[in-house]
């Protein structure tokens, strides 16, 4: 049997992310992981050669930027009381490719993530980052559904 020492669990802060890490805390606890954290700032829409008035996307960038390194340092706090060694990150890209690329970085066993649901016309508009990273993933992935959320089928 495989063992489980790496687990990269992917948060997003939402109420979803934050359920989903009970899995990963609790799997992390169990198997004497490693616990790493990781958020990722995706890349904002770039209008720059339209006309917008009052606003300074370099400005915007760095404010949503220090934003989430703020969340994330927050959040590590937390955890720090369990998971002393836990590390943590905040990286600007595509969600899907930055979470899979620390994956490989930090050689995860196991990749714990929230995943919201999204079907129909909004998943189509925004896709499933989750669905991406299970396709893609160099190993085993836990996607992690609100309790509230009724199955499909």
């Amino acid at each position: 049997m495989k063992t489980i020492d790496t687990i990269l669990f992917a948060t997003d802060f939402s109420e979803i992310s934050d359920y989903a890490f009970d899995y990963a805390s609790s799997l992390a606890a169990t198997c004497n992981a490693r616990l790493v954290i990781v958020h990722v700032v995706a890349h904002q829409v770039d209008l720059r050669n339209f006309y917008v008035p009052h606003i300074s996307f370099d400005e915007l960038d760095k404010q949503v930027e220090a934003g989430a390194k703020k969340r994330m340092s927050d959040f590590r706090d937390k955890c720090r009381g369990w998971f002393p060694d836990a590390t943590a990150y905040v990286v600007i890209g595509i969600p899907h490719e930055e979470i899979l690329k620390k994956a490989v970085e930090e050689n995860a066993s196991l990749i714990v993530m929230g995943t919201h649901g999204r079907q129909g016309f909004e998943h189509f508009i925004f896709g499933s980052t989750a669905e991406r990273i299970v396709k893609m993933a160099p190993c085993p992935v836990l996607t992690v559904r609100p309790p509230h959320q009724p199955a499909q089928g």
